[in-house]
């Protein structure tokens, strides 16, 4: 295994061969939940893992068109996620 990177929590957090951060996590009450973890891959590769938790609708018509929008959305932003580093748009979250 590679030796901790910086931001590497360690402990049983890695396995593998890949190292993980402490995960980030959002929490909007009665709506969902998003966790995001930074992974640095038993290759050197880096990658977000991104967990989505979503409330849906208690019909099945209307949870059909939450999961279609979801999706629509998710592919969204999966492309703006991976932009090339000089067209992306700097948030206010710290990395």
């Amino acid at each position: 295994m590679t030796p901790h990177t910086s931001w590497c929590a360690g402990g049983h957090r890695c396995s593998l061969g890949e190292h993980r951060a402490d995960p980030i996590v959002i929490t909007a009450p009665n709506i969902g939940a998003v966790t995001l973890t930074r992974v640095r891959a038993a290759n050197g590769r880096e990658h977000a893992e991104v967990r989505l938790t979503v409330a849906l609708a208690p019909t099945e018509l209307a949870a059909r068109r939450q999961l279609l929008e979801l999706a629509d959305n998710l592919s969204r932003v999966l492309h703006h996620a991976t932009r090339p580093e000089g067209s992306i748009h700097h948030g206010t979250v710290a990395a």
